[in-house]
């Protein structure tokens, strides 16, 4: 059953390449492969997911090289989650697109399932230099789609999302050396036995490898104060891929997530929790930060790419901590609020074509039609960004709360979770008062209908936030497996190297 683990990348990689060699083909054909690509991505990801719950790690060595000399793939309860997360999201984006937003080139489909196969090979790798290859896969793919369409307003945005992407690609390729050069490895398995053993100077060297290599998912997760390139890029972004792009913040935390409990965690000697006494602080100065760019959104879409800085810091905060129960709510709310900011991306794109000239820019306009569906789904968004009770990001904020024991971390976290969520609040209800109910009078022009696939793409990613409510203690009761699992770092390294103790007996 591990063959079972290279589906989620070669699904995506064969259907990009049969888009490429049928780039001349009908556009409906090129959907219909495209979604029939998505939809057996989403059934492998729930296969691997079924496959990880019995808490057991399964390991595919490349080319059978074993570790730590050969790239492996590794399944364990977060990468499966990832999977289906991705997966799901990735799907109903692609629905979304092909109701028009995937015409004027022929590359959209493929760069999309790339950037797809990219995301996979990032949350399965259990090689340092393996994601720095995923990461070019999935940039140099999102580099293409953030271009997708023309003018200005993407070109600009576009190139300093390039250049920013290109220096942090340096970083990683620099930060990677400098430990290898110590370590001699960089399977994640094998780093987490060596790294302790280093001394001398030569700890000096590792640990700035391994801030580096910090600095590096925090660019990518857009943690201030390397956060500003994000609004304008996302908001200059065609709806789909804004949308798929909620994922791509998550890559960073996820890089964090995965690597400094295993390789810096508390094992790790000298250089145990190496950086997370600087990411609590600055995840809650990100969070205060989007809270007051989301304050001062002029439009719509701006407001939810200030969301997406709010979720950065959200997450950060319980996983800096470094308790099991912390890092259980921030999966929790990951999964919640990747979902609902996918969702209100989509939304705002039915929003922007039914004003007019209006757009989505948060001023009085005429009133638009289908004015109910669009307010209402807006209403749960909001809702579950904001999080309020009783959807999903509500539960996601209540139990990473929950997760603080007494003491200075307890009143910070407090006190800026539940201040940003009021003024979080007061965002949405302005935005979503002044577009959809306070009206002047006129007929918008030139409007365009919401069809049913737009819709139901768009209600289904909003509705994730009612669906997990639903299944509450089943996803809780996962999450916090899989924090256990992370956090207990021994099956991980004993999985890895037993390949390696077989073929020296």
């Amino acid at each position: 059953m591990t063959h079972w683990l290279l589906a989620p990348i070669l699904i995506p990689l064969l259907g990009a390449i049969l888009q490429i060699f049928v780039g001349y083909a009908p556009m409906p054909l090129r959907r219909v492969l495209a979604i029939v690509t998505s939809v057996l991505t989403l059934a492998a990801a729930i296969v691997l997911l079924n496959l990880a719950g019995d808490d057991t790690y399964r390991v595919y060595a490349m080319g059978n090289w074993q570790p730590p000399f050969g790239i492996v793939m590794v399944l364990d309860r977060l990468a499966a989650m990832m999977l289906v997360l991705t997966a799901s999201l990735a799907l109903l984006c692609h629905l979304f697109s092909i109701g028009g937003a995937d015409e004027g080139t022929r590359q959209f489909h493929s760069l999309f399932l790339f950037q797809l196969m990219g995301l996979n090979i990032a949350f399965l790798t259990g090689d340092l230099f393996n994601l720095f290859v995923a990461f070019e896969i999935l940039l140099i793919a999102s580099y293409g789609l953030l271009m997708h369409g023309s003018g200005s307003t993407r070109s600009t945005p576009g190139l300093h999302y390039v250049v920013l992407n290109l220096v942090g690609s340096s970083l990683f390729l620099i930060s990677v050396g400098m430990i290898y050069s110590v370590t001699g490895t960089l399977n994640m398995a094998d780093l987490a036995v060596k790294v302790p053993q280093v001394s001398g100077d030569q700890r000096f060297l590792v640990e700035a490898g391994g801030m580096l290599l910090l600095v590096v998912f925090a660019l990518k997760a857009a943690v201030l104060p390397l956060t500003f390139w994000l609004p304008r890029t996302y908001a200059s972004a065609t709806a789909p891929v804004a949308a798929f792009f909620a994922i791509m913040t998550k890559v960073g935390i996820y890089g964090i997530i995965r690597v400094y409990p295993l390789v810096f965690g508390a094992n790790a000697g000298e250089m145990a929790n190496l950086g997370m006494n600087w990411l609590f602080p600055l995840a809650l100065a990100t969070l205060i930060m989007g809270v007051i760019g989301a304050m001062g959104a002029q439009t719509l879409r701006t407001l939810v790419t200030w969301q997406l800085v709010i979720s950065v810091g959200t997450l950060l905060a319980p996983i800096a901590l470094g308790s099991q129960k912390g890092l259980a709510a921030a999966l929790f709310y990951l999964l919640s609020t990747t979902w609902t900011v996918g969702g209100l991306f989509l939304l705002i794109e039915l929003v922007r074509s039914q004003r007019g000239s209006a757009s989505d820019k948060i001023v009085m306009a005429p009133q638009i039609r289908h004015r109910t569906l669009l307010s209402s789904l807006f209403f749960f968004g909001a809702v579950s960004a904001a999080g309020l009770p009783p959807l999903s990001g509500f539960f996601g904020k209540v139990m990473i709360l929950q997760s603080t024991t007494s003491g200075v971390e307890m009143a910070w976290l407090w006190g800026t979770i539940l201040t940003g969520s009021f003024f979080t609040l007061i965002a949405y209800s302005r935005a979503g008062s002044v577009v959809f109910w306070r009206n002047i009078e006129g007929e918008i022009k030139n409007s365009t209908p919401v069809t049913p696939l737009l819709a139901i793409s768009t209600g289904a990613l909003i509705g994730m936030s009612v669906l997990m409510v639903a299944l509450a203690g089943p996803i809780s009761a996962y999450t916090s497996a899989t924090a256990v699992q992370l956090l207990d770092t021994r099956g991980y390294i004993q999985t890895l190297q037993a390949p390696m103790v077989e073929e020296g007996s």
